[in-house]
């Protein structure tokens, strides 16, 4: 874990990329998104934790239609900045059978993960499965996933705010930042 002094460091020489107006509007624009194609269905609502804590809270309040809300964490970052294995934490398997599943989560980076989670829910007999991500990270090649419903295309940088972190810090920020270029990963 850092000090704070290394993570307010890491916040005053990030760049904003998006801002907290930004987020906001985008949320707005895939809510509308996500109700034209999902309202008469309703899903079950997956948030992959801990990352896309921040932005469910922000979307579920704009999606007016009915919908169950569940959770599902997995990880393969283990507080770094570079994915491994995957661990599966938290799976709500009894409650995805013959569903239309709808999984938000915050950022499309390799797709490797989102692809698994996809795998897994559909093995478990959900009727649909869609996603939706805040953010889809352009890392200049092929994904083995592509989320129905995007919020913003970063650049390949590490970010980190709004639900993202670095080192598990700044997930709180209103906004999204991104580490100065040659930054300590």
């Amino acid at each position: 874990m850092l000090t704070r002094e290394k993570t307010e460091q890491i916040l005053e020489n990030a760049e904003l990329i998006y801002s907290a107006e930004a987020i906001a509007e985008t949320i707005q624009r895939l809510a509308d998104e996500i109700a034209a194609q999902l309202s008469n269905q309703y899903p079950l609502v997956l948030c992959v934790m801990k990352g896309a804590v921040v932005f469910a809270g922000h979307l579920l309040p704009k999606l007016a239609f009915p919908l169950n809300f569940e959770y599902l964490q997995v990880t393969r970052y283990h507080n770094a900045t570079r994915g491994g294995a995957l661990d599966w934490l938290v799976f709500p398997q009894n409650a995805i059978k013959d569903r239309a599943v709808l999984v938000i989560d915050d950022i499309l980076d390799e797709g490797v993960t989102l692809a698994e989670i996809r795998t897994k829910i559909l093995d478990c007999g959900a009727r649909s499965f869609h996603s939706v991500v805040l953010a889809d990270k352009d890392i200049g090649k092929n994904k083995p996933f592509h989320a129905d419903f995007v919020g913003f295309v970063l650049p390949d940088r590490y970010v980190f705010g709004f639900g993202m972190d670095v080192h598990s810090a700044w997930r709180n920020l209103p906004a999204i930042y991104a580490l100065q270029s040659g930054a300590e990963r």
